[in-house]
């Protein structure tokens, strides 16, 4: 049922640069998208939304475009349509992936009642059964996702995160020097085939209009990465008017968020200024070639309330995608453990020891949740996802450092250890455990073997380090009932603040083994790192007091 579509970049085509203007390859995948849909239906469909839209390129004049679409799985009256847009030069035979997206399409009803789908059946290959899987998983987040943002925006600890992200307003620019405001005549060329405006040209203006808001802040054109979600609430027809509103909302280390809003108007409509919101977006933007560790664009701030909730609010739908990215994301990852050796402990312990600090070292953490004494701060590259926990606790570091450094006291502060065993311990400093773990959201219980190597502060000011990362060992098989899973760094720093007082860093560099106890408290439905972290002030604290009495 894959319908495609080949398409050879002409210049009425492109941009000024030459490359394929992400307008028009947004028409031709709603195009295709709309007729993989009818396919299935058996009638004429209506695009609810498009949304994951990821470019990684668009092409450029003279190559030839591929865009294939198919239904991935169809619910009760509702139906997931994927697109895989690919590109090739004429001088080649070898197609590189370019673009994926995902719509959301229902059946046109003619009457007041919904229009029921068949299903989705004889599923042929691997990949089409997984992507069947998880069309379920990204409605499931969705849905969670609008939860989120609901619960997320209004949060003290959000907004406190929020206010420590704010850059200082006298050197950044304020968001309402990007506002850009464009009127479009809606005609017959602009209609589809059931005389409808085509989705794929209100797009495609949406994307012309937040292009040129974003080029007012950065003082050039930058490219589309990304579409946090076109949404269409309601239809336009022809003799319509259209007015595109779009304005920065805010700007991140390497990107920059513009909102798009679309009112339509008929002759009345627009007589009595009474307008209809039919559609709205969040599009991505990077400047390309530009460093990962240098800000691409200016500082932005908000001077008013509404600018306030749109600068806030990106920050929210920021984080949602990085964790709805990592949590769809398929990649199999190569195996982490190393072989562990007690005769190269040297050499595996200064490796443990020199990974966790390069991972502190990193510049640019975003923060993510601030309470009174827990801080919870991200950091992504491309595929890479680290999270940090910073604690501030009324005890001296040494005793931190002794108690956090026995991972088998874990278990009484960590809901997600069950247990932990010790399998070998080389010398003071070096030590194999064996810990499991619980299921969580419905999966399987896993069990880490990880390689603990601690160390002291070489002079005053260094922190005490308790570095973990999983290894491998022949003594300790996999177990049955339990997914062998890794870790490739993760562990604690140490920073003595005072006599009975220090600040606890925990950092982990997150994989596929790890994700799954973290993935509620990156989407913004769980707090299980804040109150894990507090269950670890609160031991460290007691076991003190227990100490002294």
């Amino acid at each position: 049922m894959e319908v495609q579509m080949c398409q050879s970049i002409q210049p009425c085509h492109a941009d000024h640069q030459g490359d394929l203007s992400a307008g028009q390859l947004l028409k031709w995948m709603d195009t295709i998208a709309c007729l993989a849909a009818e396919r299935h239906a058996g009638m004429a469909c209506v695009t609810l939304s498009m949304d994951d839209i990821q470019f990684e390129e668009t092409g450029r004049v003279g190559q030839v475009i591929t865009i294939k679409s198919k239904v991935n799985r169809a619910f009760t009256t509702s139906m997931e349509v994927g697109i895989r847009v690919s590109v090739q030069d004429v001088r080649e035979h070898v197609e590189r992936l370019v673009c994926v997206a995902y719509s959301t399409f229902v059946g046109k009803p003619a009457g007041p009642q919904k229009v029921l789908l068949r299903p989705v059946e004889d599923l042929c290959s691997a990949e089409e059964e997984l992507q069947h899987s998880l069309a379920s998983e990204r409605r499931r987040l969705r849905l969670y996702n609008e939860q989120t943002f609901n619960s997320l925006l209004p949060s003290k600890s959000f907004q406190k995160a929020g206010v420590c992200s704010r850059r200082d307003p006298l050197s950044a620019v304020s968001t309402e020097f990007t506002r850009v405001e464009s009127i479009e005549l809606v005609l017959p060329p602009h209609a589809n085939h059931h005389g409808n405006t085509f989705g794929g040209q209100i797009m495609a203006w949406m994307e012309n209009a937040a292009t040129v808001a974003a080029s007012r802040l950065c003082g050039c054109f930058p490219s589309l990465r990304s579409v946090d979600m076109f949404r269409f609430r309601g239809p336009s027809s022809v003799g319509d008017r259209l007015v595109f509103k779009a304005v920065v909302n805010n700007t991140f280390n390497n990107s920059i968020e513009v909102g798009v809003r679309v009112e339509a108007y008929n002759c009345e409509e627009w007589t009595a200024n009474k307008p209809r919101h039919i559609n709205s977006a969040f599009l991505i933007y990077q400047l390309a070639n530009t460093p990962g560790d240098v800000p691409a664009f200016p500082q932005v701030t908000y001077t008013t309330q509404d600018g306030e909730r749109r600068y806030l609010s990106a920050i929210v739908r920021k984080r949602i995608r990085m964790a709805r990215k990592h949590i769809l994301s398929c990649k199999e990852e190569a195996p982490l453990s190393v072989p562990w050796d007690k005769s190269n402990q040297v050499y595996l312990g200064y490796n443990n020891v020199a990974a966790l600090t390069v991972l502190a070292g990193k510049q640019d953490w975003e923060a993510s949740s601030i309470s009174d004494r827990v801080a919870v701060y991200v950091h992504e590259e491309v595929e890479l996802l680290c999270v940090q926990v910073q604690m501030e606790v009324m005890t001296s570091a040494l005793h931190a450092f002794t108690l956090l450094a026995d991972l088998t006291l874990r278990p009484l502060w960590d809901k997600h250890y069950l247990s932990c065993e010790e399998v070998e311990r080389a010398d003071e400093e070096e030590t194999v455990y064996h810990i499991k773990c619980p299921p969580i959201n419905g999966g399987k219980s896993r069990d880490f073997v990880f390689l603990l190597s601690k160390r002291q502060p070489c002079k005053d000011g260094d922190p005490y380090v308790v570095a973990l990362r999983s290894v491998t060992v022949t003594t300790v098989p996999p177990v049955e009932g339990f997914l062998r899973s890794e870790a490739k760094c993760a562990g604690f720093l140490i920073h003595s603040l005072g006599l009975n007082s220090c600040k606890v860093c925990y950092y982990n560099q997150v994989t596929s083994g790890v994700l799954p106890y973290v993935a509620g408290n990156l989407a913004g439905w769980s707090k299980s790192m804040e109150e894990t972290a507090s269950a670890c002030t609160t031991f460290l604290e007691r076991d003190l007091i227990t100490s002294i009495f």
